[in-house]
């Protein structure tokens, strides 16, 4: 781990994040002004917000690139005990809910939240991890010891923030992480044999349901998404109305910013369901485009982990690549109900400062 970095700025790496970054704001202003005018009397409100916590992401994001990543190295566990520590202070006088959630803490002028600090805290940590025991990667103590780490902080933030989306997502990015790093692939096949199995009893299972017996919110969003017309009026409103945004855009769209659906249809459509109104407004083309973006981003992160000096950065690379393409992939197949809503944000594009911030962190390091 003594090999120094050699200095290089990836403009087209860059290049990609300013891209986003516009796109992101010009579409938040788009899809918010509505109801921000409405609820908070300026139409600009989301977009202020977010440009604000944009402006602190390239801080971070520069400041990021300047330090050798090999610093990272050095702190070992501590990535992984202050993430379990700072998710735990959501539930500390300094935590506040909002709609429901303990997820968020309060600092001095802002709000944050620790659960996307989690996502880079692991990301290093299990790229420290793997290289510390790299030459006993491919045996299942190795294994265990990975999942059983990382399952800690994972499953303190679904115990302590009800956040099972973010719980997936952590796991997700140490499985990819793993997957790259060795060459044992048994396990993950009997993974994949259980989790298909599991996912084809509750296919059987979801069909014969009674819905109204349902008493958990997570098994009911299960059922939402297998008949969401079964929830016309109620938990399946939110979905139906993003699939009529996306049916009703057509192959160009309706023009920026002349969606109805943002009117007051979808619930706070510039978070999770901004993808919807990018349907809606750009059409099936503007949607190609912007997935055609990401996957152009996801590349490069794939070039920039293959050409690292050492496996640490490798890694890095890895994890950052997995912690993209996971919440592009979530964010997309929710709204198009491929899969079950999980609350997942897109990332550049949905309103969030704390996730703008630490994803520009990450793509700093990148």
């Amino acid at each position: 781990m003594k090999k120094k970095a050699t200095s290089f700025f990836d403009y087209q790496l860059f290049g990609i994040i300013l891209f986003l970054i516009a796109f992101g704001l010009i579409m938040l202003y788009s899809t918010s002004s509505y109801n921000a005018q409405l609820e908070q009397g300026d139409s600009m409100f989301y977009l202020k917000k977010q440009a604000f916590s944009t402006l602190l992401g390239f801080v971070a994001m520069f400041a990021a690139y300047k330090v050798d990543y090999h610093l990272w190295y050095k702190f070992g566990s501590l990535w992984l005990i202050s993430a379990c520590i700072f998710v735990a202070l959501t539930k500390t006088p300094l935590g506040v809910t909002l709609n429901g959630a303990s997820r968020w803490i309060r600092l001095p002028g802002f709000t944050i939240q620790p659960a996307e600090f989690a996502k880079l805290a692991i990301i290093l940590f299990i790229a420290i991890l793997i290289c510390k025991i790299s030459k006993n990667l491919n045996n299942m103590k190795a294994m265990i010891l990975i999942f059983v780490l990382s399952g800690i902080l994972a499953t303190e933030i679904f115990l302590l923030n009800d956040n099972l989306s973010t719980a997936i997502i952590v796991m997700g990015i140490v499985f990819i992480m793993y997957f790259v790093s060795n060459r044992n692939y048994k396990w993950y096949v009997i993974l994949m044999a259980f989790a298909v199995a599991g996912f084809v009893g509750l296919m059987i299972y979801f069909d014969n349901v009674d819905y109204d017996s349902l008493k958990n919110f997570r098994l009911e969003r299960l059922a939402v998404w297998r008949k969401p017309e079964a929830y016309a009026k109620g938990k399946g409103f939110q979905v139906l109305q993003g699939l009529y945004a996306i049916g009703s855009g057509g192959f160009f769209g309706k023009g920026l910013g002349n969606s109805i659906q943002k009117l007051g249809f979808i619930p706070e459509a510039q978070n999770d369901m901004i993808f919807a109104i990018i349907c809606e407004e750009l059409g099936l083309f503007g949607a190609i485009c912007v997935i055609l973006i990401f996957l152009i981003l996801i590349w490069r992160l794939m070039l920039i982990s293959s050409n690292a000096p050492d496996l640490f950065g490798s890694m890095i690379a890895v994890g950052i690549m997995a912690h993209i393409a996971i919440q592009v992939i979530l964010n997309i197949a929710v709204v198009t109900n491929a899969i079950p809503n999980t609350g997942v944000t897109l990332p550049f594009i949905s309103y969030g400062g704390t996730s703008v911030i630490f994803i520009m962190a990450e793509l700093g390091i990148a």
